[in-house]
C-alpha cells in the first residue's frame, strides 16, 4: 500500500507545483488586475508592478502573495527604449518608501516603449523584468505586428 502511495503522493506534489509556477508567468499576469493600475511582471521571488508616464516610473515590490517587500537599501536601474532602432535610456531606481522604486527623467511612454527593470534587494539575489507598458491587458506584454483578427 505505501509503494502505490508514494508515487501518488510525488505526482500530486508535481501538479501542485506546476500549477503554481503556472499562475506566476507573465501571460497570467498580464490578465490580472494590478494595484496601481500598471503592468505586472513576475521577477524571481517578487511580483515587480511598473507604472510608467512620460519622464515617472514606479516599481512595487512585492512577493508571490502579494505581500510588499521592503526596498530600503536597495537600487535598481531601468532601460527605456522606444521601437527596436532608438537609443536607449537608462534611469536609476532609487527607494523611496515601504515597497516603493522610483526614477525619473527626459523620456516619453509610447505604445512601442519597452523598459527593462533591474532590482537589488539586500538579502535577495538581483532580479530583473521586461515591461511593454501600454500592452493591451492581457497580451503578456507580446505585440502582435500583423493585421488580422484573433
Amino acid at each position: 500500500m505505501i509503494r502505490q502511495f508514494i508515487p501518488l503522493a510525488l505526482l500530486s506534489a508535481i501538479v501542485m507545483l506546476s500549477q503554481f509556477a503556472w499562475s506566476h508567468t507573465d501571460e497570467y499576469l498580464a490578465t490580472v488586475e494590478a494595484p496601481h493600475g500598471g503592468q505586472l511582471r513576475a521577477a524571481g521571488p517578487f511580483h515587480l508592478e511598473l507604472v510608467a508616464k512620460d519622464g515617472e516610473l514606479t516599481v512595487y515590490v512585492t512577493d508571490h502573495g502579494d505581500i510588499p517587500i521592503p526596498v530600503q537599501g536597495g537600487h535598481g536601474k531601468a532601460n527605456i527604449q522606444v521601437g527596436k532602432a532608438s537609443e536607449r535610456k537608462a534611469v536609476i531606481l532609487v527607494p523611496e518608501n515601504g515597497n516603493i522604486m522610483r526614477a525619473s527623467g527626459q523620456f516619453k511612454i509610447t505604445p512601442d516603449t519597452s523598459i527593462a527593470v533591474f532590482i537589488a534587494i539586500p538579502e535577495y539575489e538581483t532580479q530583473g523584468a521586461r515591461f511593454t507598458p501600454l500592452a493591451p491587458k492581457g497580451d503578456g506584454g507580446r505585440r502582435h505586428n500583423h493585421d488580422h483578427d484573433h
